[in-house]
């Protein structure tokens, strides 16, 4: 189920399934200064949170992390922010990566369902930032997950997978109990 908050500006609506903190897992293709022999990819864990201040944009943040054998933790590999807006059916996203990379990403929002194809149209890079000439996005919402898939193309090689991940929301126990009125406050009389 999709909510809307009454606060969200009206242009927002066709992105509130964004809205919220979603976690999950995924799998990206390592870049070569980070490959070692026969290791081509990794499994991920995400973090990604959608919100909104009333403005015509959502505040966008993401964090990834490598996870090992066991799908602990092993060590960081994204963090991204960036803010979204639309206009129409027309989807604009600028974004900063933490290895230094800027992005200006248009798209649009699929007809009669919540999906999102981006582009990139603009990228700047600092000097040490990894080899990066452009990239496409999909996003959706399937059955309640947010599910995204990337692609990125370097000088030497053409636009290919890069990233996927399947992301369930998750709730901040905060908004739960900012919902409960009238507890007692030795908590004991609310089981009797």
């Amino acid at each position: 189920m999709i909510e809307i908050p009454s606060d969200l500006h009206p242009g927002l609506v066709p992105l509130a399934f964004l809205l919220g903190t979603w976690q999950g897992a995924g799998v990206a293709a390592l870049n070569a200064e980070r490959t070692g022999p026969g290791e081509e990819s990794c499994n991920f864990g995400q973090q990604a949170t959608f919100t909104h201040d009333g403005r015509d944009f959502l505040e966008y943040s993401s964090r990834t992390w490598q996870l090992d054998a066991e799908g602990n933790r092993a060590e960081p590999l994204e963090t991204e922010h960036g803010y979204w807006r639309v206009k129409d059916r027309q989807v604009e996203v600028v974004m900063v990566r933490d290895q230094g990379v800027v992005e200006i990403w248009y798209g649009e929002l699929a007809e009669g369902k919540p999906q999102i194809d981006l582009v990139t149209d603009a990228i700047a890079r600092i000097p040490d930032a990894p080899p990066y000439t452009g990239g496409k996005r999909l996003y959706g919402y399937v059955n309640g997950d947010l599910l995204w898939v990337a692609e990125r193309a370097t000088p030497d090689t053409p636009l290919r997978p890069a990233m996927s991940a399947q992301l369930k929301k998750s709730v901040d126990p905060r908004e739960w109990v900012a919902d409960l009125k009238d507890l007692p406050d030795d908590g004991i009389a609310f089981f009797r």
